[in-house]
């Protein structure tokens, strides 16, 4: 049986208690939402802190509702809770078929948007249990010295694997976030960075307090697609979302894609507004879209399956993705 280290239980009731917990604790502290992620990490001895600041019971971190020109999620709201959210579901329904794809429904009743937008990276030799981790010597992420994936010990890429994040990039999201130097708003395409170790730029004692996501012209259009092994329960190999600003006849001023599933952060496939704008989605359109994504991905053997198998899978769900735009 996987036990849980020794820890020390805190709930405060208001963001500012929370935050001071999390500055007096500095270093031996975590926060915790849903838990759906940390709790297995934590019995992993992934993660041995010796407090867990919960925040469940703060009103500040709640709340699905439009605010001056966006929608505002609170960071501990259910991904039930967005998946199932008229206004979301209105506004925004790549957003909420993400969060409607995430594990299955038992831990999207638990797990939170700000845990998702959060979620720690995985790799195959990181998420493993303590024995079997130090039978291997450990890893560059988590006690070792060397990347088993690059054979190298320079950089970890344990990869990006949560289903919210590319669909809240390529709707030009906001993620608000307060700590010890006050507020500051990171966009969720800047929210990520190459690093699998951390690869997040919240600063130690930091929190995500909500994401703001602008309404938008009535002519802007998203989907979402993702590949995994069971459609039930399992992390994305590969999670696509595109956003296109579109006439009526599909002729397209711009269009995003975002992949993750692949490294660290998420991407956004570059130079996709050049090759379509001012040309309509059709099916020659799609094809060159999706063979320029092709080009720039390039998996790695941080996953279980076949990384050749995954990249060759990446034109099949842009084509996907795109189509369902229409």
């Amino acid at each position: 049986m996987l036990r849980l280290p020794e820890y020390r239980y805190h709930q405060p009731r208001a963001l500012a208690e929370a935050l001071s917990l999390l500055v007096e604790h500095q270093g031996d502290v975590m926060p915790v939402a849903g838990g759906t992620d940390l709790i297995p990490n934590m019995k992993h001895r992934l993660f041995e802190p010796g407090h867990l600041v919960a925040l469940k019971r703060v009103e500040e971190l709640k709340g699905i509702h439009e605010e001056n020109g966006h929608l505002r999620l609170g960071a501990t709201e259910t991904l039930t809770d967005v998946a199932e959210s008229r206004v979301v579901r209105g506004c925004f329904p790549a957003l909420a078929e993400a969060a409607g794809h995430v594990a299955g429904p038992q831990l999207r009743n638990m797990a939170t948007i700000g845990g998702n937008l959060c979620l720690e990276t995985r790799c195959t030799y990181y998420n493993q249990t303590a024995f079997w981790r130090q039978a291997l010597g450990y890893c560059l992420k988590k006690d070792g010295s060397i990347c088993h994936v690059t054979k190298v010990g320079r950089k970890c890429v344990a990869a990006h694997s949560a289903d919210t994040p590319p669909v809240l990039a390529v709707l030009d999201a906001v993620a608000v976030l307060e700590g010890p130097q006050g507020r500051r708003e990171v966009p969720v395409g800047d929210f990520f960075v190459a690093d699998g170790i951390a690869n997040t730029r919240r600063e130690p004692g930091e929190l995500v307090t909500e994401i703001r996501v602008p309404l938008g012209p009535r002519t802007r259009r998203a989907a979402y697609a993702k590949l995994r092994q069971r459609n039930s329960i399992d992390f994305p190999l590969l999670t696509v979302a595109v956003s296109a600003d579109m006439d009526r006849d599909l002729t397209v001023h711009e269009l995003k894609g975002v992949v993750t599933g692949l490294g660290a952060r998420p991407r956004e496939l570059a130079g996709w507004s050049e090759i379509a704008r001012g040309h309509v989605l059709d099916d020659d359109l799609i094809d060159a879209l999706a063979e320029r994504a092709l080009a720039q991905c390039h998996p790695l053997e941080n996953m279980i399956v076949d990384p050749e198998w995954r990249r060759a899978m990446v034109p099949v769900y842009i084509r996907k993705a795109l189509r369902r735009l229409f």
